[in-house]
């Protein structure tokens, strides 16, 4: 067990768009798991109407959880004005600097933090690190903050990836290499040991697809998806689409699929647990405009489907083209009409490539990555795992 050495760890959650997203699976079942073993543990994280009820129950666990909410009263605005900082800056100051941070672990749902907060800890002298979960081509830093991410990411206990991929694509946009980097592993939400059964086939042999994410056709393209399969070739073959998620961007989709004349082919589902998506699907579909590593493409393997996703990021790291899934060349129509068409003069293939997916993923999401990362957290604030200890004493 971790032995408490009066370490206090600070969490800090970047992501603003939405109440959760995979982002959130990582640092929060790490700040839960340390919690649990007795150190003091702060969750700093943005504030919603009605909080995610995953945050809500890192306060049983003992994370003392912390929202940030914008006051808009003329005091709160005045110091913002009179400070020249963000309200995020304002508020992570308050937070952490009443426990004084052994680390703060920032979590940034894209390529990287504020420049603004990663200075902060610099700052306040508090050892920190970070972890970011996506990045994009698009996203080239201007030069003169690339040059403030050059001073600062040394500074740095670690700055964590989640694919090999992005790190090589950050160190590219900054122009450095990022000698403090390592790549980790996100945790799976679902039990592995038995792979979903496959769907029982229908007289019609009807091609069954699922898209799963957050529905957000600037990261996930869902858009572009839609406009591949409204293509002439498939009106006339047998299948379906249903899109599981939730999203600000439902209404917009919704009404392209109208537009496509694809009412009676794609369905919105919402939010469905994995076992219950794949006992109804073949095939999962990610047409991804950027991505980190998707849980939802390993979950699908661990149950025993092949993926088609575009050839972004960490997709390539877990998806073998033409023997677990397919791999379109590049976030377009074009490219996914390529990889829909194999899939499609394929299909009689894909129980046996999903038992293959099957049986790489397991290796690639082997062990206990909160584990592993709980115990690097712990390393990097000072303190160590307690059956350690007792090794050593042994030996």
């Amino acid at each position: 067990m971790l032995r408490n050495f009066n370490k206090r760890i600070a969490f800090v959650s970047t992501m603003a768009g939405d109440p959760w997203g995979g982002s959130e699976e990582l640092w929060s079942r790490t700040a839960r798991r340390l919690a649990m073993r007795g150190l003091r543990v702060v969750a700093s994280v943005q504030g919603w109407p009605q909080l995610d009820a995953r945050i809500l129950d890192l306060t049983v666990a003992g994370v003392d959880v912390r929202p940030r909410y914008a006051s808009q009263s003329f005091s709160a605005r005045l110091r913002r004005r009179l400070s020249g900082k963000s309200q995020l800056l304002l508020d992570v100051e308050t937070v952490i600097g009443g426990i004084r941070p052994d680390l703060v672990l920032i979590s940034e749902g894209s390529s990287l933090p504020p420049i603004d907060l990663v200075e902060l800890c610099i700052s306040k002298d508090w050892p920190f690190a970070a972890v970011v979960h996506a990045n994009c081509d698009a996203w080239w830093p201007r030069d003169e903050l690339a040059a403030r991410y050059r001073k600062a990411i040394p500074m740095a206990k670690r700055w964590f990836f989640v694919s090999e991929a992005n790190r090589l694509l950050e160190e590219k946009q900054l122009g450095c290499e990022l000698k403090n980097a390592e790549v980790i592993r996100n945790p799976i939400t679902i039990d592995f040991e038995t792979p979903v059964r496959w769907p029982i086939q229908s007289a019609t042999h009807m091609l069954s697809m699922a898209c799963v994410g957050r529905l957000d056709p600037i990261q996930k393209g869902q858009d572009l998806l839609l406009e591949a399969l409204a293509k002439h070739r498939w009106s006339e073959r047998n299948w379906k689409l249903t899109l599981y998620g939730s999203g600000r961007y439902r209404d917009s989709l919704e009404r392209l699929v109208h537009r496509l004349n694809l009412i009676d082919r794609v369905v919105f589902a919402g939010h469905v647990s994995a076992d219950q998506i794949w006992l109804k699907n073949h095939l999962l579909v990610m047409p991804s405009r950027y991505e980190g590593l998707p849980l939802t493409i390993v979950e699908a393997m661990l149950c025993g489907r092949p993926v088609l996703a575009t050839k972004v990021a960490g997709n390539p790291e877990v998806v073998k083209h033409g023997e677990t899934g397919f791999l379109a060349n590049n976030p377009s129509v074009e490219s996914l009409e390529e990889a829909l068409e194999l899939a499609w003069e394929m299909r009689g293939n894909l129980h046996e490539m999903g038992i293959a997916a099957l049986a790489r993923v397991r290796v690639f999401a082997s062990g206990d990555p909160i584990g592993v990362f709980a115990e690097k957290l712990l390393s990097l604030a000072g303190g160590r795992l307690e059956h350690q200890k007792a090794n050593l004493r042994l030996a």
